[in-house]
C-alpha cells in the first residue's frame, strides 16, 4: 500500500484493521450539505444572502509508517516534533499514535490540534467530531464545530454547539458574536441585537459591539441603526481602524454620500500617510463605481468576529491562540484578503515563513491589502534565506510603483541586515530621491542609511543622516545611543554625547546596549568608577555580548581590579568579537600587556 497516495479515509480504513468499526464512526461523522440544501440535522439552508459552501476536497494524508506501532511512542514524537515546531512531523506521528488507540482523548486533542495548526481543517474537523463525543468540554473542537455547522448554513446546530462552549476569557467576546450572526442566519435579528447588547457589561469589548451590530443591521436594511453603531465605532477608535473605515465608508458610498466617504478614507490617510488601502476606494468613487458591504454574508460576518478576536489577541502577544481563530475565519471565507494577512503575520511569530507566503499569496492582486503582502513576502523569503529572491521581488515593486519608496527602504533594510553595507546604501538613496524632504517619520530610514554609512566608513554623511533623524524626532533612543556611542568611540564631543547617551537611558532604562554606551561615555571621560557600575549593570542584562564584556574588563583594570579585567576580557574573546581581527588583537595585547597608564580621552563638547 503507498499511503502516500491514499486519502485520510481510506488510510485510517486500511491500516486499522479490527479497530475499524471505531474509526469509521470517527469518520463517518463529518456532516455534509445534502442535494436539498439542507444539512443532516434537518436545518434549512441559509435565508440570508444564500450562498454555497466552498468546495473542500480532502487532502492526502502522507504518513512514513513508523518503526514501532506504540501509541505512546508515537504521541511522544509527535509532542518532540510540536516543541520543535514542526507541525507536518507532529500531525504524523500523532495519527500514527491514534490508529492504535483511536478512543484516547489525549492522543486525539493533539492530533485535532496539529491539524488545525496546519490548515487542514477538513481533518481537524474529523477529528474534532469524535474528541467532542469523549470529552464534550472540548473548547477549541467544539468551537471548531460551531464554525463548520456555519459553514454549511446548518444553523441550528451551529446554535447547539455554541451554547456548550464555555463563555469566558475571548469567548465571553465570540460566542455572542458568533451567535448573533446565526440569529442573523436565521432573520432573527432582533434576537441578534439582544446578543449583540450582551457585551454591555464590557467596556473592552464596545467597539466589537457597536462594529457588529452595524455589520449585521446593514446587511438587515436598518441603515440609521448602521450608521450610528459604524459612527459608535469608528469614535472608539478616535479615528477609526482599517475595517471600520472601509465599513462605514462603504455604506456612505452605497447610500449616495460619496463626500462623506472621501473625507472618511483622508482622515485615515492622514493618520497613516504611507498606506496604500484606500486608494482603490478613492479612484471607484471618482470612477462612479458602486461599493459593496464590507460583509455581504453571515458566513462572512462570522469570520469577521473570528478576525477581530485573532487581531486582539495578537496585539496582546497571544500567537498561537490567534493562529487558531485566524485559520477559523479563513476556514469560512477563503478569500478574507485580511483575514489571510493577520494569519501571515501571526506564522511569522513563529518563523513559519513558507507558511506566512503562502498565506500572503492567497490575497489578490486587486486587494487593496496586496501591496502589503507582497512587501511581507519579500521579508519572508529573507528569513528563509532565499534573499536573492528577496530582492528580486522587491525591485519589481519598487518599478511597478515608482512613486514610492517602501520597497526599496525594505531592501535597504534587508541588505544592510546581511552587512551589503554599499548596496544598502544605494538603496536609501534611491528611496530618499522619491521621497524628497524627509519628514518626522521618515526619521528611521534616516537612521537606518546612517547605520550603513557608518559601517561602510562614511562617517561624515552618516553624521548628517544621524543629526537630521534627531532633528525630525529629537527624542528617538536609538538615534540617540548610536551618534552619542559614535562620537564617545572617536573621542569627540563627548560632553555632548554623555547628555544624549544619558536622555536615551531615560527613555529606555533597561537596555543593555544604551547601558553600555553610558559607561563608556564615562570611560572615555575618565569617569572610571561611574563606567563600571554602568557597565556592569549592562553585563547582567546583556551577559552574552564580547563588546559589553571587554568595556567592562578595561573598567575594571582602570580602578585597579585587575584579576577581573583580565577574565571579562578572556569572556569576551571566549563569547566571540565578530567585528575584525584588530579587535581581537587588541584584547589579546591587553591580556599580555595590560592597559597604558591613562587612556587617551577627549573631554570636548
Amino acid at each position: 500500500m503507498n499511503a502516500n497516495r491514499d486519502s485520510g479515509v481510506s488510510f485510517v480504513r486500511r491500516a486499522l484493521g479490527r479497530k475499524l468499526l471505531i474509526v469509521c464512526a470517527l469518520i463517518g461523522l463529518a456532516a455534509c450539505v445534502d442535494d436539498k440544501g439542507k444539512s443532516p440535522t434537518g436545518a434549512a439552508a441559509p435565508v440570508v444572502a444564500p450562498e454555497p459552501p466552498p468546495v473542500r476536497p480532502v487532502q492526502p494524508i502522507s504518513i512514513a509508517q513508523p518503526e514501532s506501532r506504540s501509541p505512546l511512542g508515537g504521541y511522544l514524537a509527535g509532542r518532540q516534533a510540536r516543541r520543535d515546531q514542526d507541525g507536518a512531523a507532529a500531525s504524523k506521528y500523532f495519527v500514527q499514535a491514534l490508529i492504535d488507540d483511536p478512543d484516547n482523548p489525549d492522543i486525539l486533542n493533539s492530533a485535532f490540534l496539529a491539524w488545525h495548526n496546519l490548515g487542514r481543517m477538513n481533518e481537524a474537523v474529523i477529528l474534532a467530531r469524535r474528541l467532542v463525543d469523549i470529552r464534550p468540554n472540548a473548547a477549541v473542537a467544539g468551537l471548531t464545530l460551531a464554525v463548520d455547522a456555519v459553514m454549511r448554513g446548518a444553523y441550528d446546530e451551529a446554535i447547539e454547539r455554541l451554547e456548550t462552549l464555555p463563555v469566558q476569557g475571548y469567548n465571553s467576546l465570540l460566542v455572542p458574536l458568533l451567535s448573533a450572526w446565526v440569529l442573523a442566519g436565521q432573520e432573527r435579528f432582533d434576537m441578534a441585537n439582544a446578543k449583540i447588547d450582551s457585551l454591555d457589561g464590557n467596556q473592552a469589548f464596545f467597539v466589537f459591539r457597536d462594529f457588529h451590530r452595524g455589520l449585521i443591521n446593514d446587511l438587515a436594511g436598518e441603515e440609521e441603526i448602521a450608521e450610528t453603531a459604524y459612527l459608535a465605532a469608528h469614535e472608539i477608535q478616535s479615528g477609526g481602524s482599517y475595517r471600520t473605515v472601509m465599513a462605514l465608508g462603504a455604506f456612505y458610498e452605497r447610500n449616495g454620500r460619496p463626500d462623506e466617504a472621501v473625507a472618511l478614507y483622508e482622515g485615515y490617510l492622514e493618520k497613516n500617510p504611507d498606506s496604500v488601502w484606500f486608494e482603490a476606494a478613492m479612484k471607484r468613487i471618482a470612477d462612479g463605481r458602486p461599493a459593496q458591504r464590507l460583509v455581504r454574508t453571515v458566513r462572512d460576518g462570522a469570520a469577521e468576529s473570528l478576525f477581530g478576536v485573532a487581531s486582539a489577541l495578537l496585539q496582546e502577544n497571544a500567537s498561537k491562540a490567534a493562529i487558531i481563530y485566524a485559520r477559523l475565519a479563513v476556514y469560512l471565507k477563503p478569500e478574507f484578503d485580511a483575514g489571510n494577512m493577520l494569519l501571515g503575520e501571526n506564522l511569522e511569530a513563529f518563523g513559519k515563513y513558507e507558511r506566512a507566503i503562502a498565506a500572503f499569496e492567497k490575497i489578490p492582486r486587486e486587494s487593496p491589502l496586496s501591496w502589503t503582502a507582497r512587501l511581507r513576502i519579500a521579508i519572508d523569503l529573507d528569513d528563509s534565506e532565499r534573499t536573492d529572491e528577496a530582492i528580486a521581488l522587491l525591485r519589481r515593486l519598487a518599478a511597478e510603483r515608482p512613486e514610492r519608496s517602501d520597497a526599496l527602504i525594505s531592501m535597504g533594510d534587508m541588505l544592510r541586515g546581511k552587512e551589503r553595507w554599499l548596496e544598502s546604501v544605494s538603496a536609501y538613496d534611491a528611496a530618499f530621491e522619491r521621497i524628497g524632504t524627509p519628514e518626522r517619520r521618515h526619521w528611521r530610514p534616516l537612521y537606518a542609511r546612517g547605520i550603513s554609512l557608518e559601517r561602510s566608513r562614511q562617517w561624515q554623511r552618516a553624521e548628517q543622516d544621524f543629526l537630521t533623524a534627531l532633528e525630525l524626532a529629537p527624542d528617538q533612543p536609538f538615534v540617540l545611543n548610536y551618534l552619542g556611542y559614535s562620537w564617545v568611540d572617536q573621542g569627540v564631543n563627548l560632553n555632548r554625547a554623555l547628555e544624549m547617551i544619558e536622555r536615551a537611558v531615560d527613555l529606555r532604562p533597561n537596555d543593555g546596549y544604551i547601558i553600555d554606551s553610558l559607561g563608556w561615555a564615562h570611560y572615555r571621560l575618565n569617569n572610571y568608577q561611574l563606567a563600571v557600575n554602568y557597565l556592569e549593570q549592562a553585563t547582567e542584562i546583556l551577559p552574552g555580548d564580547p563588546t559589553i564584556n571587554d568595556h567592562l574588563g578595561d573598567a575594571l583594570w582602570r580602578v585597579g581590579r585587575r584579576v577581573e579585567a583580565n577574565f571579562q576580557w578572556r569572556r569576551a574573546l571566549t563569547l566571540g568579537i565578530e567585528e575584525d581581527a584588530d579587535i581581537i588583537e587588541a584584547i589579546r595585547d591587553k591580556l599580555a600587556h595590560g592597559l597604558l597608564a591613562s587612556p587617551v580621552a577627549d573631554g570636548g563638547g
